[in-house]
């Protein structure tokens, strides 16, 4: 039996659709299953409430599971607030279910991270990351952690921050220059990479796969491509990260979605890439250019 946590988020409701179409019926961990069944194929998983950050509901959630896709994390789109922190959610859950499945006999967990996950301050969005991924390799169960760069897609939460900012804001701002490095992946070939790990537990076990997709783009240019595929016109404005910084703090304070927040600044400390050929060495196959994909799929 497979366990999905983070169901309901944005790769795990693209893996569900997946599975289901292959046949399977996974079990997928939901917080609210009246709001699950309006996301996911209701009839077609098994929805069970629970939540990684209550280990109470946990034990009888794993009963019968032998591998766990591990996608229940805040992400760094997202601003904290009550009932909802990086370090009780990432930390805290992954914590909560590493500990629960050693105690249900499951054998093994692919957790869902991301690229350039690295120790950071105490208490910081990448820290919490950094420490979710260490409980999993120290765990003595199973595992496989995979990495992605930014992802594409249909409501991809990193490219629907840079619209709602075109579309709002007079100008766009070039964080850091607008240098920083991103290496795109369409959601579709992380859920086949999540796909194939799944398929070849003893090829994969105990890896950590950093993936991305066929090319490289600055900062500077997927704001191009975005401002191609909206039809808008702007100025980029260089904007230092420091003064980014405050920018965000702002949003967050005053707006409920902000487009910017401060935890998402960490993805402007590091070029976002890895090997162009990650996912082809590794998995066999291409993934799709973000390129062609907003040419001929749009926004």
């Amino acid at each position: 039996m497979l366990l999905i946590t983070g169901a309901t988020g944005f790769i795990g409701r693209h893996l569900v659709a997946r599975l289901v179409a292959q046949g399977e019926r996974p079990r997928c961990l939901v917080r609210d299953l009246r709001q699950a069944a309006n996301i996911l194929p209701a009839d077609k998983v098994e929805l069970v409430q629970g939540a990684t950050t209550q280990p109470s509901t946990l034990e009888s959630v794993l009963q019968g599971v032998d591998t766990i896709v591990h996608a229940a994390f805040m992400t760094a789109d997202r601003k904290q607030s009550e009932g909802n922190h990086y370090e009780e959610t990432n930390v805290g859950g992954t914590s909560n279910l590493i500990l629960a499945a050693k105690a249900a006999g499951v054998r093994r967990i692919i957790e869902v991270s991301g690229l350039g996950t690295k120790p950071d301050k105490p208490g910081s969005y990448m820290q919490g990351r950094y420490l979710s991924e260490k409980m999993l390799i120290d765990s003595g169960l199973d595992w496989t952690i995979i990495r992605p760069s930014v992802l594409f897609g249909k409501g991809a939460p990193f490219i629907k921050g840079l619209v709602d900012l075109i579309q709002t804001a007079p100008v766009v701002p070039l964080i850091g220059g607008g240098k920083i490095m991103f290496q795109p992946i369409a959601v579709d070939d992380v859920v086949t990479v999540i796909l194939k790990v799944l398929q070849n537990p003893a090829q994969t076990n105990r890896k950590i796969f950093t993936i991305g997709g066929p090319e490289y783009y600055s900062f500077s240019q997927i704001f191009d491509l975005l401002l191609q595929a909206t039809h808008k016109s702007r100025p980029k404005v260089y904007a230092p990260l420091p003064l980014v910084g405050i920018g965000a703090a702002v949003m967050e304070a005053v707006l409920p979605k902000p487009p910017l927040t401060k935890a998402a600044m960490a993805l402007f400390s590091f070029d976002n890439t890895t090997d162009l050929n990650s996912v082809e060495r590794d998995f066999g196959f291409k993934p799709q250019s973000f390129k062609i994909y907003l040419q001929t799929q749009g926004l």
